[in-house]
């Protein structure tokens, strides 16, 4: 298995034949307005462009997962940040067939995205040879998940391959917990970007949240959303220095936009 990642939440799973895409954001630099104003320097985003390797990579996608993308179908409400209008137009461009929480296969097919698999949280799905499950995510602490998109993070078996579980947008969490327990995935991949509004606390795990994903995670950890926002502060020197200091660095894996990990 290799895992290309991209940019943000953005990567693509390489497996055989199959490439499976992870939440295009597709957007160039700047082209989308920034996610806080008062707390974070209001830089536009995405606040780096695509790596020039994109659409090399992106040629060869066959398949999409969404973790999130909209809250109650208000086009203002939706989370840019993992699927953007660029992103919307390679799906449906491409005639990829999308695996997405059951809650948002009505806006997917609104905008024209073949739905393969709806799926519905701890209920195992057959994707690509293999299974999929989709585990709760809670897009922020106290009241501020009430105002996000809460989505899904997703545990992907598929065929003579390591298995996956991506977190998704989410705090850490019961189900975070039960999901790195129970499955006991070959790989985790962590949002870890810390991420804030303006207002309320944060949407994402704050660092030591991180922390302990990393340290219950039972083999090796990808951390991801880093970098290319601007709500979201943490930079990749700050998590290596965290995790060296916590002794964690050798089991995880911070991959720089454009680079490929791979995956015995």
């Amino acid at each position: 298995m290799k895992i290309h990642h991209l940019r943000n939440a953005t990567f693509v799973i390489e497996s055989g034949a199959n490439h499976i895409l992870i939440d295009p954001m597709l957007s160039e630099k700047g082209a989308l307005p920034p996610f806080a104003h008062f707390r974070h320097k209001p830089e536009r985003n995405p606040t780096v462009s695509l790596p020039d390797n994109a659409s090399q990579i992106l040629d060869k996608v066959t398949h999409c997962l969404i973790t999130h993308s909209q809250k109650l179908g208000i086009e203002l409400l939706t989370h840019t940040d993992h699927l953007d209008s660029p992103g919307k137009s390679f799906l449906r461009k491409n005639r990829i067939p999308v695996a997405c929480r059951q809650q948002d296969a009505a806006y997917m097919k609104k905008n024209g995205i073949s739905v393969e698999a709806k799926l519905n949280y701890w209920q195992a799905e057959q994707l690509l040879g293999g299974q999929i499950t989709a585990v709760p995510a809670l897009h922020g602490h106290s009241w501020t998940h009430c105002f996000m998109a809460n989505g899904a993070g997703f545990y992907l078996e598929l065929p003579d391959e390591p298995s996956i579980y991506i977190s998704g947008d989410t705090v850490y969490t019961d189900d975070v917990d039960r999901a790195l327990n129970e499955f006991r995935p070959d790989i985790a991949v962590v949002a870890a970007g810390c991420a804030s509004l303006d207002v309320g606390g944060h949407i994402l795990m704050p660092s030591e949240e991180i922390m302990t994903f990393i340290r219950k995670a039972p083999n090796k950890v990808v951390a991801n959303h880093l970098e290319s926002l601007n709500h979201c502060p943490a930079t990749r020197s700050q998590l290596k220095q965290e995790l060296e200091r916590r002794d964690l660095l050798s089991k995880t894996l911070i991959p720089h936009d454009g680079e490929t990990v791979y995956i015995a």
